[in-house]
């Protein structure tokens, strides 16, 4: 009896759980046409060529562990409640390290209560509406992007959920900042101000539906020191999205998710520039203004459950955007995605799967569209371990 008692006080002792956690998993494929070499284990129709033959001739094998992820989450007791922490990544190069396999931060957050603090998925977006696919990307018009934010949850149940937050401005869906929007020499942009993100989600047996907000500044400033012209100027970003997964039964939901707004691409999966020159003919000092690029667009989803060790998934995105008078004449007007995939899962922690995936490109004004197919095998194996102390 003394034994017991003194193995359920050191369990009581425990205050910290630690999981370690993530997944392995291998891609291998064939792109039948053309894409960005930086970005040949995705489908991103922004990607495709924007001219005959930009990234050469047709028909590629490829091989990718990029999507492999590895995290740890923690969870203490605390006077003022039970603190979370979360730190995962992921081996996908952006930015600086585009097309290398290499460390991306995905999540690096802690959580108190009804406020979180560190980088996370952005408010704006809504995780439980992404459908499973292959393919890291996805639906092109999904909202993707994981940002650093200052959140504060009030309500938080399991019918209802309203966030609000402060998020970094400037993030990109490919990992660059809003300089790149601006094709300007002297222009550079500046951040005044965070981004403002709200969400409601209501849940039920049903499923679930999310509205979301967001609001941003952009700025820019002439640093020629030119007399004659100042090409300065700022433009306000907005957008809202409704997304919804609905339960058609025991064995299928519908996954659905429209967006609209101006220069809100960089919370876009896969979308071109938030900032985009037009011609400005009132006022001669200032002969070109940058405008927040309107966009919208919508996917729609099915995933269906044959039975306990098999799955698919099918469906269809498309984005649109405005483009300004002065951008080239190839530049990404319309893009259209569309997959389908079957997944095994014969085994605990291991799947795999294979996926077709469809895009088409676009341009502007010049007439010319670039269509891509991949066919895709996936191999998953996933880890997790639990401890206390």
């Amino acid at each position: 009896m003394m034994i017991c008692f003194l193995c359920g006080a050191n369990a009581q002792e425990k205050k910290t759980n630690l999981e370690v956690y993530g997944f392995i998993m291998t891609d291998m494929g064939y792109n039948f046409n053309s894409i960005d070499p930086h970005w040949f284990d995705v489908m991103r129709p922004t990607k495709l060529p924007s001219f005959k033959n930009e990234f050469g001739t047709d028909g590629n094998f490829f091989f990718s562990v990029r999507q492999t992820r590895f995290g740890i989450k923690s969870t203490t007791n605390t006077s003022l409640g039970e603190l979370k922490t979360d730190f995962l990544f992921d081996l996908m190069g952006f930015g600086k390290n585009i097309g290398q396999t290499t460390f991306h931060l995905i999540n690096a957050y802690g959580e108190l209560g009804k406020f979180l603090i560190g980088q996370t998925a952005s408010v704006f977006m809504d995780q439980d509406v992404f459908p499973v696919t292959l393919d890291y990307w996805g639906p092109m018009t999904r909202i993707f992007n994981f940002n650093i934010q200052v959140r504060y949850t009030p309500i938080s149940n399991d019918k209802h959920r309203l966030a609000i937050a402060i998020e970094r401005p400037g993030a990109t869906a490919d990992g660059g900042d809003d300089a790149t929007s601006i094709q300007l020499a002297n222009v550079k942009p500046v951040f005044k101000m965070p981004n403002f993100t709200a969400h409601y989600k209501r849940r039920g047996s049903w499923g679930h539906v999310q509205v979301a907000a967001i609001a941003k500044m952009m700025q820019w400033k002439d640093v020629s020191g030119s007399t004659t012209q100042d090409l300065s100027g700022s433009a306000i970003g907005w957008g809202w999205t409704i997304s919804t997964a609905l339960n058609l039964g025991k064995r299928c939901t519908v996954k659905v998710q429209t967006i609209q707004g101006h220069g809100i691409e960089s919370h876009i999966a896969d979308a071109p520039a938030d900032v985009v020159p037009e011609t400005n003919l009132v006022d001669p000092a200032k002969p070109i203004k940058g405008i927040a690029q309107p966009a919208w667009g919508f996917f729609s989803f099915a995933e269906m459950r044959w039975n306990d060790w098999c799955q698919s998934t099918i469906g269809y995105s498309q984005e649109n955007v405005t483009n300004g008078d002065l951008q080239p004449q190839n530049a990404f007007r319309k893009g259209r995605y569309a997959m389908v995939n079957v997944r095994f899962m014969p085994w605990t922690n291991i799947m795999a799967g294979l996926e077709y995936q469809f895009g088409k490109r676009e341009n502007f004004s010049d007439g010319f569209h670039s269509v891509a197919s991949k066919l895709q095998v996936s191999f998953k194996f996933n880890f997790s371990t639990k401890t206390g102390f």
